[in-house]
């Protein structure tokens, strides 16, 4: 009895993320799904990006995903960006953001003024991988404190993204870990995983993050035929 309950969810899930998807590709606006553990400094790290981001004259908006409390939407706010909060206890605390989550908090954003959306999934390395929300990238955020073993015990989050940030490489002087290792680990799990070193605080690897940002959001709209949410 419990397999079609399962599927019926599923199915659902999936259903409200095709949505998702489709609207998102009608006011052509790339949305990234980025995915980490609690404590890898995805925050940090996406504030930068949004201000870089910013300096490109391209429009960003945030879906932040938590269990509980407004700290990270908090942390954002100072950046001037469109923020939706999105909290999963008075729910059932859920471990991811879910579709449903995502196609209510797009009715708070002006779709036609942005370029980039950014989900802030929960910091989980297990469940948000399990869970498409219409999105058209994801991104997982690895940091050099998690330990190099992360991706061996954790293999789906690095089977389902197209890119991994390992994050807070400025600690590689000062912690016994190597950069090298973490990276054979992920290949090991997927071998066409693309990494990017980075640091969130120093601005290491940014240049190469933006270039990829900005290389798909062309591609993406290329490939679909779409235009760019100021062109639409």
């Amino acid at each position: 009895m419990r397999i079609p309950i399962v599927r019926d969810v599923l199915e659902e899930s999936n259903a409200r993320a095709q949505e998702n998807h489709a609207l998102l590709n009608k006011f052509g606006i790339c949305t990234v799904n980025l995915m980490s553990s609690p404590g890898s400094g995805k925050t940090t790290l996406l504030a930068r990006t949004i201000s870089e981001l910013n300096k490109s004259a391209l429009r960003c908006a945030v879906i932040e995903g938590d269990i509980t409390s407004t700290l990270d939407s908090e942390r954002l706010q100072p950046l001037g960006v469109p923020v939706v909060q999105v909290n999963t206890d008075p729910f059932g605390g859920d471990c991811h953001v879910g579709s449903h989550f995502v196609q209510g908090a797009l009715k708070y954003l002006e779709l036609d003024k942005l370029d980039y959306l950014f989900i802030e999934n929960i910091g989980n390395l297990v469940c948000p991988a399990e869970f498409y929300l219409g999105e058209h990238e994801r991104v997982v955020v690895l940091s050099l404190p998690e330990g190099e073993d992360k991706p061996l015990k954790y293999p789906l989050m690095f089977r389902e993204c197209n890119l991994c940030l390992l994050n807070k490489v400025d600690l590689a002087p000062h912690l016994e870990v190597s950069a090298e290792r973490f990276t054979e680990n992920i290949h090991k799990i997927n071998g066409a995983l693309r990494v990017i070193s980075i640091s969130g605080k120093t601005g290491e690897g940014f240049e190469e993050w933006m270039t990829w940002l900005q290389t798909r959001r062309a591609d993406h709209l290329s490939r679909h035929g779409l235009k760019a949410a100021e062109e639409a």
